[in-house]
């Protein structure tokens, strides 16, 4: 959530998309050396690539799910034998009054802590970002890869009915309705849902609009839960398929889900399981330290360095999480002149925001997301600041003496840091920038549609998750209005190449004008940092937030 991962979203970042976070869509600490070498899974994706899959004839992925998505499949503490029993008080921040547990509206990284505690996808990613198995028990393409064949495990929603295909259908068709703004919704755009069909009880044909290589992410995709054929009462009695089944909710207050004991994957170790809303940071740490919750949900660098190692809590550092920057709205003025967007790039000094917004636990970013991912175009120049080209640019865009407001809040580590350290960067450029405070209930919907200049952030997610969700004229979280048809085609162009190679030329060549004249300043990525009682184990350590083993309560007990 990525940005955060949710209008209320989140995006998740995050995601967020956000349409509150909003991702949400949707992080990190000092690292001095996150070169992709020292993240190899990011840059293989395996059975994702598809290529070759048109000659072989088919591709699939089959798997258990519980033996290798699991927490502590190379990323726990080795914590010992998981103890049964009691309940775990999770931290984060919230929404305020307008949360809501239906999981097609996913954005805070709450949100879709809570959603994966009640819910399940049919795939989601794993701490390499490749999707990995859930409901989803196999996916197969025919030759094509404009038809794939998914079959469902076996497994039961909290009333005992069945998980079926009609489940599926209903559950993409009711993200797909145009009425909607759900975050998936760009996401399944490839699907022709009224063309696809259940071929039986556990098995669903998914009829796509073009050849698809990349079609596990779409079921991996942020907000795409399955949800029964007449689930409607989300907030008072919400049916999932997930390890927790609900006992109650009191919106931007506390939601408290008690132990499926039928879970497909094995039941919970935690007998109940209580998200408490702490929308300020020192307020999670405060009723960490002071025994009133086992888990806050992303501290600053400096409070992590305070407690690290100190004995009284535990500090998880998930590395390359989080994406941070600012959003220029490329549809209105100032920002609907590329010439002043290049100028805000030339404007940043990176390793000043990194080093105050962030404690100088980071990394500086080069405004593209996803550094070190998979399609990630390493070869481009790193940009640096440059006064003297912003104001001339500024100058033939008919932009000196700007004035322009910049939107932050104390809704995520570092944005009010970033926020007074940009202003002062850009006074140099002869740029005036009024930071204005928002709501930390609201901040990532209030974002989302209005201003011209905020404070953004994202978890992890695959770069062409990012782009669905974010930059596509349909993508319902598109934060910087970044709508071009000629993008949205090529981005169809990528989706429709099998072979990995090629696919990845036409992602670099989107990405390198979103590099020259984005929306996104992207000026650094940093951990996500969790803490935790001492008593709390089984938490992954590997996995960046957003993806499949963040937040697995259920893997988590009380020693």
């Amino acid at each position: 959530m990525h940005d955060e991962t949710t209008r209320r979203p989140p995006s998740p970042e995050h995601s967020q998309d956000h349409s509150r976070d909003r991702f949400p869509d949707s992080s990190p600490d000092h690292f001095p050396d996150r070169s992709p070498d020292r993240f190899p899974g990011l840059r293989r994706r395996g059975f994702l690539s598809a290529t070759g899959a048109a000659s072989l004839g088919a591709l699939v992925l089959a798997g258990c799910g519980g033996s290798d998505s699991g927490a502590g499949s190379g990323g726990s503490k080795g914590d010992g034998t998981p103890k049964r029993g009691g309940r775990l008080r999770a931290a984060f921040a919230g929404g305020g009054a307008s949360e809501t547990l239906d999981p097609h509206l996913a954005n805070l990284f709450a949100d879709v802590a809570r959603a994966k505690a009640l819910f399940d996808k049919l795939a989601d990613y794993g701490a390499d970002l490749s999707a990995r198995p859930r409901l989803a028990e196999k996916w197969e393409s025919n030759r094509t890869l404009d038809r794939w064949q998914v079959t469902l495990r076996e497994a039961a929603f909290h009333d005992g009915r069945p998980v079926t295909a009609k489940d599926v259908l209903h559950s993409y068709r009711r993200i797909a309705d145009p009425k909607r703004a759900f975050r998936a919704k760009a996401s399944l755009e490839p699907i022709d849902l009224k063309a696809s069909r259940a071929t039986g009880e556990r098995s669903v044909e998914f009829v796509l609009k073009r050849p698809t290589a990349e079609f596990p992410n779409i079921l991996a995709a942020f907000g795409a839960y399955i949800v029964p054929e007449n689930a409607n009462e989300f907030d008072r009695n919400p049916i999932g398929s997930g390890p927790f089944r609900f006992m109650s909710f009191t919106p931007g207050r506390s939601a408290v889900f008690s132990r499926n004991g039928d879970y497909w994957e094995g039941a919970p170790h935690l007998d109940e399981i209580e998200f408490v809303v702490a929308n300020e940071e020192s307020a999670r740490v405060n009723a960490l330290v002071g025994g009133q919750v086992e888990y806050a949900h992303e501290l600053n660098p400096a409070t992590a360095r305070a407690h690290e190692g100190k004995g009284r809590i535990e500090i998880v550092r998930l590395r390359g999480s989080s994406m941070q920057g600012f959003c220029m709205k490329t549809d209105r003025a100032p920002f609907d002149d590329k010439r002043v967007r290049q100028a805000f790039f030339l404007i940043a000094d990176r390793r000043e925001l990194v080093d105050g917004a962030l404690s100088g636990a980071g990394e500086t970013g080069n405004d593209l997301f996803g550094k070190g991912y998979e399609y990630y175009p390493d070869g481009l120049p790193q940009r640096e600041q440059d006064l003297d080209r912003a104001r001339a640019l500024l100058k033939q865009a008919g932009a000196e003496n700007l004035r322009v407001a910049l939107d932050t809040s104390a809704v995520a580590a570092g944005f009010t840091e970033a926020a007074s350290i940009f202003r002062d960067q850009a006074k140099k450029a002869g740029v005036t920038v009024d930071v204005r405070m928002g709501s930390k209930d609201s901040y990532w919907a209030d974002i989302l549609d209005n201003g011209t200049l905020c404070c953004y952030r994202s978890g992890a997610m695959p770069i062409e998750a990012h782009i669905s969700q974010r930059l596509l004229t349909g993508s319902t979280t598109n934060a910087t209005k970044w709508r071009h048809k000629d993008f949205d085609a090529l981005y169809q162009q990528a989706q429709s190449t099998p072979d990995r190679t090629d696919r990845a030329a036409v992602y670099e060549r989107m990405q390198r004008r979103l590099y020259s004249e984005g929306g996104f300043l992207i000026w650094g990525f940093a951990d996500w940092i969790i803490g935790t009682a001492k008593t709390v184990k089984g938490v992954d350590t590997e996995a960046p937030a957003n993806t499949l083993d963040w937040a697995r309560f259920d893997k988590v007990w009380l020693a």
